[in-house]
């Protein structure tokens, strides 16, 4: 056949890319093995009831057509609403695109910020599709790593240090997948210096914005950053709506109504009846309390059973879906640790090398299991922890 363009060859390069155990774990379960599947971060609980009633409502009512391009008015209306809450400025509408998806957020901002050529920074660990947004625009990137021991928190100065004279835009997630940090206002505040002091773009991704153990801060709405901020937005996590991909991009207007056409060009627009049933889910904040709560219950939980367990430290894990723990006492190769404990245990995590250098010698552990079942996997931890073989001091 005719080869394939250069760009989407590299969207993806070939080798690695850590998530071989969650495959392995998840083929491994549905053959009938006894596992506990601690690697994806997926609701096990179905979307709210309400909005599932609003949904069937409005496909009974016929709305299965085309929407417009930045999202049906009443549902950009409703995520202006909620996007001046997550981030405390006050929007507008024409402020707001609707997307399919978070992820389709994160794509127009790149592609609306980058050129080719133009080089990004990364603040790491990261979400595991950042990489290859950027690839898709044929922009550069430089991934600046955090330290878990300073809880994962972004160092204004190791930023500042990567900047080029082509960069355009810094890429941030708080709070964070996959660490659970929440980021700090000094963290921001120096961030935002940066982007104010070199004319950058900052792409906020706040998709976990209701799930922080502590107080959200947008860096949107720190002093001279609306103009130069856009926030990823979804309703997966925070409304329990992973499969019906729903996001919205915020921004400044004049670029919104730019990038409206990707939505042209992509999606031609969200689907109608899912629409309305997102815009009935804003509007009333269905499950959004109830989800936060749950994590909230299960962190603690999980924390509780773990903690005094030896050589295991807690890093970041104020927010999220997430629990990172570092293992490098026990096992500095975090990846064999993961591999070891599945098969020993039965339990499957995923190592932290999988979301970037930072987060080696780490392990996920997802929260999207019910209390018993986290209460049953500290244990399975604890048990292999205490019996893992070799000189750990």
């Amino acid at each position: 056949m005719p080869r394939p363009s250069s760009r989407i060859s590299g969207i993806v390069p070939s080798g690695k890319d850590g998530w071989e155990l969650h495959f392995n774990a998840m083929g491994r379960k549905q053959a009938g093995e006894d596992i506990i599947m601690l690697s994806v971060g997926d609701h096990d609980f179905d979307t709210p009831e309400a909005t599932v009633e609003a949904c069937i409502e409005a496909l009974r009512a016929g709305h299965h057509h085309y929407t417009q391009l930045p999202g049906l008015p009443a549902l950009r209306s409703a995520m202006a609403k909620v996007s001046a809450r997550a981030t405390g400025v006050t929007t507008t509408s024409d402020q707001v695109m609707a997307t399919t998806g978070g992820q389709a957020a994160l794509y127009a901002a790149v592609q609306a910020t980058l050129d080719r050529g133009d080089h990004a920074i990364v603040v790491a660990p990261y979400y595991a599709t950042y990489p290859g947004t950027f690839r898709a625009a044929e922009a550069e990137f430089t991934v600046v790593e955090t330290r878990a021991e300073n809880g994962f928190q972004p160092d204004g100065e190791a930023i500042g240090a990567a900047i080029r004279p082509q960069t355009r835009a810094i890429l941030i997630n708080s709070p964070n997948n996959p660490t659970g940090a929440v980021y700090t206002r000094q963290s921001l505040d120096a961030i935002a210096a940066l982007c104010i002091e070199h004319d950058l773009w900052l792409l906020s991704d706040e998709v976990y914005w209701t799930l922080g153990g502590n107080e959200h801060i947008s860096p949107r709405s720190l002093p001279g950053m609306e103009e130069r901020t856009l926030v990823i937005n979804s309703m997966s996590k925070s409304h329990g709506m992973t499969g019906w991909r729903i996001g919205w991009l915020t921004g400044p207007a004049t670029l919104i109504r730019l990038a409206i056409s990707l939505n042209l060009v992509t999606t031609y627009g969200l689907t109608d009846f899912v629409s309305r049933a997102a815009i009935k889910a804003l509007e009333n904040d269905f499950g959004v309390e109830d989800i936060a709560a749950i994590y909230a219950n299960r962190r603690t939980v999980f924390l509780d059973a773990i903690r005094g367990m030896n050589d295991i430290i807690v890093r970041g894990s104020e927010g999220g879906m997430y629990i990172m723990l570092d293992v490098r006492a026990v096992e500095p190769d975090c990846e064999k640790f993961a591999w070891a404990l599945l098969e020993a245990e039965k339990l499957a995590v995923m190592p932290g090398s999988s979301f970037g250098a930072a987060a080696a010698g780490h392990i996920r552990i997802s929260l999207c299991q019910p209390e018993p079942v986290l209460k049953e996997a500290a244990e399975r931890l604890q048990r292999f922890v205490s019996t893992y073989p070799g000189d750990r001091h």
